[in-house]
């Protein structure tokens, strides 16, 4: 007899590129949401979600931060839209070595959408929320999956970035400054 599946909440974003009119209004919302404390500065640039602009030819293209990932991936493809060449990362949701897209600025921490969690809980993410356009539409469903895999935790990964490009050392001795700050 075999043990019953376990349901897992699969949470996306879905995006309808041809609804979108570029206004933005998802960056700025994104990162009033997430500043410290919450709405207190707007800085797009601590966004977790980017809109590729290009307003001349009428494309804008909504993209939301995705996993980290250590290395660069090893493809560079090329993509053509509407007569104008386009490289594979701008479309790419993961925050990498090779670019400085989905990273927090201060830091250089990897940004990655949370979806908006938060206590109390929002029926939708704040971008899909101010999306006046529709581009945006928040979907929910459950999958069954075999077991539960363990990923590495964000702030993990996080500590491992700065490590790999600033040294242990120097993370380790700005952890030491700001805990003793806190005293």
């Amino acid at each position: 007899m075999s043990e019953p599946k376990k349901k897992k909440t699969i949470k996306r974003i879905i995006i309808d590129v041809d609804k979108c009119n570029g206004c933005q209004g998802c960056e700025v919302i994104c990162s009033a949401f997430h500043a410290t404390p919450q709405y207190s500065s707007n800085n797009p640039e601590r966004s977790r979600i980017r809109v590729i602009r290009d307003p001349l030819a009428d494309i804008y293209i909504p993209v939301y931060a995705g996993e980290y990932t250590a290395a660069e991936c090893a493809g560079r493809d090329k993509y053509m839209i509407d007569g104008k060449e386009y490289e594979e990362c701008a479309f790419c949701r993961a925050s990498c070595p090779s670019r400085d897209a989905f990273k927090e600025p201060d830091s250089g921490l990897p940004l990655k959408c949370d979806m908006c969690e938060s206590d109390p809980t929002l029926d939708e993410p704040m971008c899909v929320q101010w999306c006046l356009a529709g581009a945006l539409v928040f979907d929910v469903r459950e999958e069954e999956v075999e077991e539960e895999e363990q990923e590495p935790e964000e702030l993990d990964l996080g500590i491992e970035a700065l490590a790999n490009r600033h040294g242990w050392e120097t993370v380790l001795a700005a952890v030491s400054r700001l805990s003793k700050k806190d005293d």
